[in-house]
């Protein structure tokens, strides 16, 4: 019971924080969605159900849960439930495929698995996935009526019905496992040892300080990406509910849905990756200015490069509250105020001395400001990580204590780090590199382009060329055709050096991204060589 609890940083040592607020708090509002409500004393019920049909089920400290769930609020009583009880949690990325939505369960070596009907497919193929490697789950469906239904699961609700609500006994803290986007192969589950529990209270306490949330006021987070993404579980689900502060979950993102949540319920925080950005900014004026925004006090952005002129109108649109972060599944690297940024547009962050380091293709660090190189970071404190059954790609991230993900960047010479692509994403050409991530912001300059991504195509001259995948804006006048192609081509060469000015233009329907807005560069190459002409030279001229 949370009265077992001397104050709020116990039971938080314990899982229990939503257990103490709802023991002080019950009808406080946590959870606000189109799939239903829950106050505090609700959520905490619901969680410690669940714990005991998990324990039921034979799952005990260190089991795996795996949850396959939109924005919904048994997502959060899921999560919750696993905090308490030792468990581990793997949300899994319900864009993948079928069969990579199955390899993330039956890796992850899931016991449990919780899932909404709308994935009924992906949801039973994993079932089936683990049955063949001889393990069972305990499978749980979310939906509700008729549309609650898989085969081989049981209802979720119905589950939780015959349990009792009240707070469990002898609680432990959980840990999730997230598995990387997977853009340049397989998902890896990112690992952890079990967090020293009071040390984890600090950590939390911290980040709440930083995000300046304010437990007592009015606060309130939107969660606008998928929470199996780590900054929407961490930034709009764990740490604000933990506080006593309600979380608005969105189930689809959209720009002008966004908008009107911040208007009606005055949200205070929220968590944006920088495709966001781009589409609300796309807004008709007249639209964008009818919803008030100046609820707003601190927007968290990350997940992938924002352009700097898409940053910088937004901090002129929302005022200077803009937070950038620079992190990844396995753990955090910079943050960069609007204040910061504004004085040196295009940086993630000042690191802490030695937290960061710019190595060469060797894993030698290069220490003159301005050289681009390989970005490894310092785990911070007891947060070191490994991959999921992957040792030998643990042993490819880490050099002598710190770790990549294969970001290309340099350090100013104020210690400053710029990014400037990935590794992977490498386009050289004539010898020369090109980091198409300092393409996309000219690109996406263009009054006339919705989207766009630069992405290197081979070429018998200069053994690769850049080439790009243009979105043209629907209320634009660009023409989608080779006079179109032409116009842009020549607009971009005017701003670009020749040899990073793009050779070709495809007009696209739709950039392929992750999630959280990272390109998929790799798809735009495959599906370039498979329909573009046999020579970018003839048609573009010389490099």
């Amino acid at each position: 019971m949370p009265s077992a609890f001397n104050d709020a940083d116990d039971a938080a040592a314990y899982g229990m924080s939503v257990a103490w607020i709802a023991a002080h708090s019950p009808e406080r509002t946590a959870l606000l969605s189109p799939h239903g409500d829950r106050t505090y004393a609700e959520l905490n019920a619901n969680s410690n159900r669940l714990v005991r049909v998990l324990r039921a089920a034979g799952l005990a400290e260190g089991a795996v849960v795996a949850v396959i769930c939109s924005n919904r609020p048994e997502f959060a009583e899921t999560y919750f439930a696993v905090q308490r009880s030792g468990m581990v949690l793997t949300p899994v990325n319900w864009h993948l495929t079928p069969e990579e939505i199955a390899y993330v369960v039956e890796d992850s070596g899931a016991k449990a698995l919780i899932a909404e009907s709308r994935f009924a497919g992906p949801a039973r193929t994993a079932a089936q996935a683990c049955e063949a490697a001889g393990r069972s789950l305990r499978c749980l469906a979310v939906g509700g009526d008729a549309d609650g239904e898989i085969a081989g699961f049981e209802s979720y609700e119905s589950a939780l019905a015959a349990q009792s609500g009240d707070d469990i006994d002898a609680p432990r803290l959980g840990d999730t496992m997230l598995y990387t986007s997977g853009t340049t192969g397989r998902p890896k589950g990112v690992r952890r040892p079990v967090p020293d529990p009071h040390k984890a209270v600090e950590g939390w306490k911290l980040v709440a300080a930083v995000f300046d949330f304010r437990p007592d006021g009015d606060d309130i987070a939107l969660a606008t990406g998928p929470l199996y993404h780590s900054g929407p579980i961490n930034l709009c689900l764990a740490i604000p509910v933990n506080n006593g502060i309600p979380t608005i979950l969105m189930d689809r993102w959209s720009a002008e849905s966004m908008l009107e949540l911040i208007d009606r319920h005055r949200v205070t925080h929220t968590f944006c990756v920088p495709t966001m950005f781009h589409r609300l900014l796309a807004l008709p004026e007249p639209l964008r200015r009818a919803r008030d925004v100046t609820s707003l006090r601190f927007v968290i952005h990350g997940a992938a490069p924002c352009p700097v002129e898409d940053k910088r109108a937004m901090i002129e649109w929302f005022g200077p509250i803009l937070t950038e972060i620079y992190a990844a599944t396995e753990g955090m690297g910079t943050i960069v105020t609007s204040g910061e940024w504004l004085e040196r547009p295009g940086t993630v962050g000042r690191p802490a001395p030695g937290a960061v380091r710019i190595c060469d293709e060797h894993g030698v660090p290069l220490d003159e400001p301005g050289v681009v190189g390989t970005v490894f970071l310092q785990p911070a404190a007891g947060a070191q990580f490994e991959y999921h059954g992957a040792p030998d790609k643990t042993a490819g991230a880490m050099r002598e204590g710190y770790f990549t993900v294969g970001d290309m960047g340099y350090l100013d010479a104020d210690g400053y780090l710029f990014l400037t692509g990935r590794s992977s994403e490498l386009i050289i050409t004539g010898g020369t590199n090109v980091y198409p991530a300092e393409i996309d912001e000219t690109l996406l300059a263009h009054p006339q382009v919705a989207d766009a991504a630069a992405y290197g195509v081979a070429d018998a001259e200069w053994g690769e060329v850049v080439a790009a995948a243009v979105v043209v804006a629907p209320q634009g006048t660009a023409t989608p055709d080779d006079a179109g192609e032409q116009a842009l081509l020549e607009w971009y060469r005017e701003r670009l050096p020749t040899y990073k000015a793009p050779r070709v233009i495809r007009f696209v329907d739709e950039i392929p991204r992750s999630e959280a807005g990272k390109i998929y560069r790799r798809k735009l190459a495959e599906a370039h060589s498979d329909s573009a002409p046999s020579s970018t030279n003839a048609k573009n001229g010389e490099s």
